[in-house]
C-alpha cells in the first residue's frame, strides 16, 4: 500500500500530539518545573483544608490568603488527592494537564471545522500547546489551567454551532451560564466583565450591529447569561459559613485591591514599568515563548488583509482585544490575565499559518537552537562539576541530537519548515524537562534514611516567598516543616546556632560550617535571586548562582537564649 503525502503528513500530526501529550505529563511530579509562586500558597490551602475535614471555610497559616481565590481548585485539590491521603505534586497537577488537552482539543476542533482542513486543527492544537506559557501555566496546580477552559468554552461553543448557538434562546444560554460560572468559582466574579462584554460584542456582530434586532433577541440572553453565572459563584458566600470573611480578603482585598497603585499614581503605573499597558500590550506575543515571532508576524498578516477577515476571525480577534482591553484598567497587569486569549490565538495561527512569513518561523528555529545549545553545554558542565555521579541517561543525549537535526532540517529545508516549528518548540520543551530530571531523582532528593532520620523532627527550610516551604513536604514528608527567611544576611554558622535542625542552600564549592553534623545533601537549582546573584548572573556567573548543594545539617544545643530575628518570620 502506497502512502500519499497527505496520508505522510498526518501521521507526522498524530505522532506530533502524542509527543505534546507525552511532554505535558513527563516530569509533572517534579519540583522544578516551569511555574508560578502561587503554586506554594495554594498547595498550603489545599492541604490545611482537607487536614480540617471540611471543605469550607478554606485554611491557611498566611495572613490574609484564606480565602485568595474562590474554592473550586482547593477542592479539585483535595478531590484528586483523596483528601490529602496521596499527597504528591503528580496527583495535585495531573488535572491541570487534563484541562490544558482539552482545551487544546478545542483549538484542534475550531481549526478543523472552520478551514475543513484537517491539518490546520492539528497546527491550532500543537501551536497552543507549544506556546511556552502553555506550558509553564498549564501544568502546575495553578487557576489558569481551568480558568483558560471554562472561559474559552463559551466563545468555543458559539462559534462551532454557530448559527444554532447565538439563536438558541434557553439552552445555549442556560449551558453557557453554567460554563461561564464554573469559570468564576475557580478565579473570579471580575472575569464576567471581559466575558460579558465580549460575549455582548458578539451577539451585537452576529446582528449586524443592528441594535434594536440585539435588544430584542439577545439582552435577556446575556442577562440570563449573568444571573445564573453570578449565582454559581454566590454559592461560595451562600456555603460558607464566615461569608464576611469571604467579602473582605476576596473581594476587596484580592479584587477591589487590584486598582489600588499601592504608591505610584494610577497614570504611572500604566504608562510606566512592569505593569505598563505596554507590557500588557506585549502579553500575548511573549505568552507564545518561541512562537512569539509567527504570532506578532499574524497581527501584521491580519492588519494587512483586515477588509477579508472571515466572521469567525473577526469574533475572534474581538475576545483577543476584549481581554486586552479589560484588564489594561487595573493597576496591576500581568500576562496571566490574557492566557485566556491564547487558544483563540493559535487558531488565528492556524488558519493563517500559510500566510505567515517564513522568515518569521526560521527566527523562531534559531532562537529554539540557541535554547537547546544553551541547555546542552549546562548539561555538560553539570556532569563535568558532579564527578562520580551518572546525571543524564543515553536518552538524554539522543533527544539533544533528534531535537538539533530536526531544528537545522526546519531552519534549511523550507517545506519542512511550518511542518516542524510547533514540533521543535515541544521538544526544547521536553529537553528542557529531561534536564532538570537529576534534580529530582537520587541526587536531588534525601534518601529515604535521612527522610526518616527527619521525621516528626522540627526541620527549618530556607524560603524567600510566600508559603515557599510547603515545597519541603514533599522533599521530607512527615517532618515538622517551619521556613525562615534566607534573604536576611545571616552566614550558615549564625543559622546554625539558631536552629537545631535545618537545611542550607550552599554554592557547589562551598562545604557548610565546621561544628556542623551534615545529616544529608542534594543537588538544587535556586530561584528567585537577589540583585547582586543577579549581576553576577549578568556578568556570565550563571552556573555558579543557578545550581546550589543543599545541605540538612544538625547542631546541638542551637537556639539557647537568642534573641527574635527577622528569620524567624519564615515564608509569610
Amino acid at each position: 500500500m502506497k502512502f500519499s503525502e497527505s496520508h505522510l503528513r498526518l501521521v507526522w500530526y498524530v505522532l506530533a500530539t502524542l509527543l505534546a501529550v507525552f511532554t505535558y505529563f513527563y516530569g509533572l511530579d517534579s519540583q522544578h518545573i516551569p511555574k508560578n509562586g502561587d503554586e506554594y500558597p495554594y498547595e498550603q490551602i489545599t492541604r490545611l483544608t482537607a487536614d480540617s475535614g471540611r471543605l469550607l471555610p478554606l485554611q491557611s497559616q498566611l495572613d490574609n490568603m484564606r480565602n485568595t481565590k474562590p474554592p473550586l481548585l482547593f477542592w479539585q485539590g483535595i478531590a484528586s488527592t483523596d483528601w490529602g491521603q496521596d499527597w504528591t505534586l503528580w496527583h495535585l497537577r495531573y488535572p491541570s494537564v487534563i484541562y490544558t488537552l482539552l482545551t487544546a482539543l478545542m483549538a484542534f476542533l475550531l481549526g478543523w471545522k472552520l478551514s475543513r482542513q484537517l491539518e490546520t486543527g492539528f497546527v491550532a492544537a500543537l501551536a497552543f500547546l507549544a506556546f511556552f506559557n502553555t506550558y509553564k501555566y498549564g501544568r502546575p496546580f495553578l487557576t489558569n489551567p481551568p480558568e483558560v477552559f471554562w472561559i474559552f468554552l463559551p466563545f468555543f461553543s458559539l462559534l462551532y454551532w454557530r448559527p444554532a448557538a447565538f439563536d438558541s434562546r434557553y439552552l445555549a444560554p442556560l449551558l453557557l451560564g453554567v460554563a461561564i460560572g464554573i469559570g468564576l468559582l475557580y478565579k473570579s466574579f471580575a472575569l464576567l466583565l471581559p466575558v460579558g462584554l465580549a460575549l455582548s460584542w458578539w451577539y451585537l456582530h452576529h446582528r449586524n450591529y443592528r441594535l434594536a434586532d440585539f435588544l430584542a433577541k439577545d439582552a435577556l440572553k446575556l442577562t440570563a447569561i449573568a444571573v445564573v453565572s453570578l449565582a454559581i459563584f454566590g454559592l461560595w458566600f451562600f456555603l460558607d459559613p464566615d461569608p464576611q470573611a469571604i467579602w473582605k480578603e476576596f473581594v476587596v482585598g484580592e479584587n477591589i485591591g487590584k486598582f489600588d497603585p499601592q504608591g505610584d499614581g494610577y497614570l504611572s503605573k500604566l504608562l510606566w514599568g512592569g505593569s505598563s499597558i505596554w507590557n500588557l500590550a506585549l502579553a500575548s506575543v511573549s505568552n507564545a515563548g518561541l512562537l512569539a515571532f509567527p504570532v506578532l508576524a499574524l497581527f501584521f498578516v491580519t492588519y494587512k488583509r483586515r477588509n477579508q477577515l472571515s466572521e469567525a476571525e473577526k469574533l475572534l480577534w474581538i475576545w483577543v482585544f476584549t481581554l486586552f482591553l479589560v484588564f489594561s484598567l487595573p493597576s496591576q497587569r500581568s500576562g496571566r490575565y490574557v492566557l485566556a486569549a491564547m487558544p483563540a490565538l493559535a487558531v488565528l495561527c492556524a488558519l493563517n499559518w500559510h500566510r505567515i512569513s517564513r522568515k518569521a518561523f526560521v527566527v523562531s528555529l534559531v532562537v529554539a537552537g540557541g535554547i537547546i545549545a544553551t541547555l546542552a553545554y549546562f548539561s555538560l558542565r553539570l556532569q563535568h562539576e558532579m564527578v562520580g555521579f551518572h546525571l543524564y541517561p543515553m536518552a538524554h543525549w539522543v533527544l539533544l541530537a533528534g531535537t538539533v537535526s530536526l531544528t537545522l532540517l526546519a531552519i534549511f529545508v523550507p517545506k519542512f519548515t511550518r511542518l516542524s516549528v510547533n514540533v521543535v518548540a515541544i521538544l526544547m520543551m521536553l529537553f528542557l524537562a529531561s534536564f532538570l530530571r537529576p534534580f529530582d531523582g537520587p541526587l536531588g532528593n534525601y534518601s529515604a534514611r535521612i527522610q526518616q532520620y527527619a521525621k516528626g523532627k522540627e526541620v527549618r527550610v530556607p524560603c524567600n516567598f510566600r508559603a515557599h516551604d510547603e515545597r519541603y513536604r514533599f522533599i521530607l514528608p512527615g517532618a515538622d516543616i517551619q521556613g525562615y527567611r534566607d534573604d536576611t544576611g545571616l552566614s550558615t554558622t549564625e543559622l546554625a546556632a539558631r536552629y537545631p535542625l535545618l537545611a542550607v542552600q550552599l554554592p557547589l564549592n562551598e562545604t557548610g560550617c565546621a561544628n556542623c553534623k551534615i545529616i544529608g545533601q542534594r543537588l538544587d537549582i535556586r530561584g528567585r535571586h537577589n540583585s547582586r546573584e543577579i549581576k553576577e548572573m549578568l556578568m556570565g556567573k550563571v552556573f555558579e548562582n543557578l545550581f546550589v548543594r543543599e545541605m540538612l545539617i544538625e547542631t546541638a544545643g542551637a537556639g539557647q537564649n537568642l534573641a527574635p530575628h527577622p528569620a524567624d518570620a519564615g515564608c509569610r
